[in-house]
């Protein structure tokens, strides 16, 4: 398999013995399209801000598609943590374990507050409700970087096209996004020891939510039809 031209880590002979979630290397080829149809930065070749956005988009790859820690080769495994609007601090084990989604969207509200409830979900199916919302991926880009390494601040925008079902609600068809501020700390291999990420769920769960609820029966028809395309997952596919 070629590699990916935003993310590391993918193929090659260092990826001979890699254990991968699904039996193999996940593809990027419709998240890549929506990406580069519709984002609003076109970074030059090897500027601070394509390293970034390149780096990140490899750590999400590797969290949402290997399955041992020591297959990773973004981060410093020793040292990482990732953390959300200064919550509870993740290990990698931890983050492995739970997903990604479920560190994004945690939170300590009653259940009748909660559009999306982490703590009910598990890595898989956290993965299948995206994957269903979003079936052409949920791109990601860098918008600005204001600090370079060994701390690296920076701007990111998080969207998709809701054309699936999310927990009950109809697709709309509108793009549903967010943005955020991210805090990376890096070694001096630009492997990554802590993500601190800062947004607000509710401008992508406002998006998610917005579509009239519809029976049960074609919701679990929408996501088997997601979960069995045999596309990668979005934060997640970015």
């Amino acid at each position: 398999m070629e590699g990916d031209k935003y993310r590391g880590h993918l193929a090659g002979e260092a990826e001979i013995n890699t254990e991968w979630r699904h039996g193999a290397p996940p593809s990027y080829e419709l998240v890549n399209e929506l990406f580069e149809q519709e984002r609003t930065k076109d970074w030059p070749k090897g500027s601070l801000e394509e390293i970034v956005q390149n780096a990140i988009k490899t750590w999400e790859m590797e969290v949402s598609h290997k399955t041992r820690l020591e297959d990773f080769k973004s981060i410093n495994l020793d040292k990482f943590t990732f953390s959300v609007n200064g919550r509870k601090p993740f290990s990698a084990k931890e983050t492995l374990e739970i997903g990604s989604y479920n560190v994004l969207l945690g939170s300590s509200l009653p259940d009748d507050m909660l559009a999306y409830k982490s703590r009910d979900e598990t890595f898989e199916s956290s993965h299948d409700v995206f994957r269903s919302a979003f079936p052409r991926g949920f791109a990601w880009e860098v918008m600005a970087v204001y600090s370079g390494p060994p701390v690296i601040t920076f701007k990111f925008r998080h969207w998709g096209h809701m054309e699936g079902s999310f927990k009950g609600h109809a697709p709309t068809g509108q793009v549903v996004e967010m943005f955020g501020v991210a805090i990376v700390k890096v070694d001096d291999t630009l492997r990554a020891e802590d993500i601190e990420i800062f947004y607000d769920p509710g401008e992508l769960l406002s998006g998610l939510i917005k579509g009239p609820k519809v029976a049960a029966t074609e919701t679990t028809a929408s996501t088997s039809a997601s979960t069995h395309t045999g596309l990668s997952c979005p934060v997640l596919r970015h």
